[in-house]
């Protein structure tokens, strides 16, 4: 089946995956089952210009040898500036190029054991040549902790909380001839927590090199191995999860996100209750139900122009969620507008400006207030699940206008998804003959206008009063 994606026409997801500079590489087909138009690489899907160096790298560190092995230190790190990994976690998986086996481990678990028939006096922890490791709960004990460690699998994205972006474990590997400095693991795959990751060849690289007595020695590995974990959206799911709506004070009219942004509604119309278009769950418990809407988008983020002043305005951004069964823990949202060039303060959402390479707008990124709103709720049968603050705007008076759009955002994500953007031709406009370039000072000379004539009137009206008193003509009692 071919879709449309991006204006580039291209077979179904499975034949593509990332490369690590961002590229859809193309897997081999056989030719009559490989249509492909005019497009054999989608850029697209795998580089975010907003983000050109975000990428998950795990490595491993070569920490000390044993007789038949080695202990290593792995370590996930996510650079994603606005990307995090949340609930129910990462797994990392690989296959062994030998046949070795994980005799133990701190800070995580293979989650199979695999066959150790061949072990009579020590059983080893993993004995799978194709492992996939898990990270521990918070409450782990002790004993089975290592540094960095114990996260349940959560990373946070790099510009949020670079000390929770990043997650450790050591790993005790032997079935080895004696004297091997060890081999790199191979096929290594990365889930976080769902598909959409797609990991390099594990690469020697130089030496970690790590300080010890605080500071005042260096020391470092024996060896060092690395992969680069791109992520495509396109990969991790056919259809988008949010869509953007938009609403001005100056203007009645609201514009609705486009109708089946993330699917379209095939159930009765006065349905509550939808399966998304797309998403075929084995058990009913583990649907994706959301509230029926025209867009069908699990997530809707509306942008609304709350207030004009005369050195600033004011901006009203909420986030809801239509799912019935999902909250999003540590949500973020990313907004790429101009306006964002100067000063501006949230009222409700924590903010932080990234810096951008090549974008002609700025990019201000939003996430929830610890023990207030970090928890996005999800739907019920009373309301939906929601999120808002106001948002403050400093003027730029040789830019800033109401016209042509300018106000409403360029681009937004959502938890590193890019939301469905209604079409520029949809967008609320200025009534015909509104005045915006610089509207406080038309508004303010209308203003004296009218005092300077209403004060005419009033001293013209008391005059006459005085003129006319003798006739009694302002005696409406008489």
């Amino acid at each position: 089946m071919l879709e449309r994606t991006n204006g580039l026409i291209a077979h179904c997801a499975s034949c593509f995956s990332c490369g690590e500079d961002g590229t859809v590489l193309l897997e081999e087909r056989e030719p009559a089952d490989l249509i492909l138009f005019w497009v054999v690489a989608v850029p697209i899907n795998c580089y975010d210009p907003l983000d050109p160096n975000g990428n998950v790298t795990v490595t491993f560190d070569i920490l000390k040898y044993t007789l038949d092995g080695y202990v290593a230190r792995v370590t996930i790190q996510n650079y994603y500036q606005y990307r995090h990994v949340e609930k129910p976690g990462w797994k990392l998986g690989w296959t062994w190029d030998k046949d070795e086996v994980i005799w133990s481990m701190s800070g995580a678990f293979a989650i199979q054991r695999g066959n150790c028939s061949s072990f009579k006096y020590q059983v080893p922890h993993s004995c799978k040549p194709d492992p996939v490791i898990v990270d521990l709960m918070p409450d782990a004990m002790p004993q089975n902790r290592s540094d960095g460690c114990c996260r349940g699998g959560l990373l946070a994205a790099w510009a949020i909380d670079p000390s929770m972006s990043f997650s450790s474990f050591e790993i005790v590997v032997g079935n080895l001839e004696q004297n091997s400095t060890g081999y790199k693991p191979l096929n290594l795959t990365l889930l976080a927590p769902g598909p959409g990751y797609t990991c390099g060849p594990v690469m020697d690289t130089s030496p970690t090199v790590f300080s010890v007595m605080r500071g005042r020695r260096e020391e470092e590995v024996f060896r060092t191995w690395k992969s680069t974990c791109t992520y495509s959206s396109y990969l991790a799911s056919k259809t988008p999860i949010c869509c953007v709506s938009l609403s001005t004070f100056y203007n009645p009219t609201i514009t609705s996100c486009p109708p089946c942004s993330c699917g379209c509604r095939v159930a009765d119309q006065f349905a509550t209750l939808c399966i998304r278009e797309g998403v075929i769950p084995s058990n009913l418990l583990d649907a994706d139900l959301v509230q029926c809407t025209d867009h069908m988008c699990p997530l809707r983020v509306h942008w609304h122009i709350k207030k004009n002043y005369v050195t600033h305005w004011r901006v009203k951004l909420t986030v809801s969620n239509y799912n019935y069964a999902r909250n999003y823990s540590n949500w973020n949202v990313l907004v790429q507008h101009p306006g964002f060039g100067q000063p501006s303060a949230a009222f409700s959402f924590n903010s932080k400006m990234l810096p951008t390479t090549g974008v002609p707008e700025d990019v201000a990124l939003f996430w929830g207030k610890a023990f207030y709103n970090t928890e996005l709720l999800q739907t019920d049968q009373y309301q939906v699940g929601s999120v808002t603050t106001e948002i403050l705007l400093q003027k730029d008076s040789s830019s800033f206008t109401l016209s042509n759009g300018w106000a409403l955002p360029r681009r937004i994500y959502f938890n590193g998804e890019n939301c469905q953007m209604p079409l520029p031709d949809t967008f609320p406009m200025l009534p015909n003959g509104s005045l915006s370039r610089a509207p406080w000072r038309l508004q303010f000379l209308l203003l004296i206008a009218v005092y300077l004539l209403t004060e005419s009137f009033v001293g013209f009206d008391i005059h006459l009063h005085f003129l006319l008193q003798p006739f009694n003509l302002f005696d409406l009692g008489s």
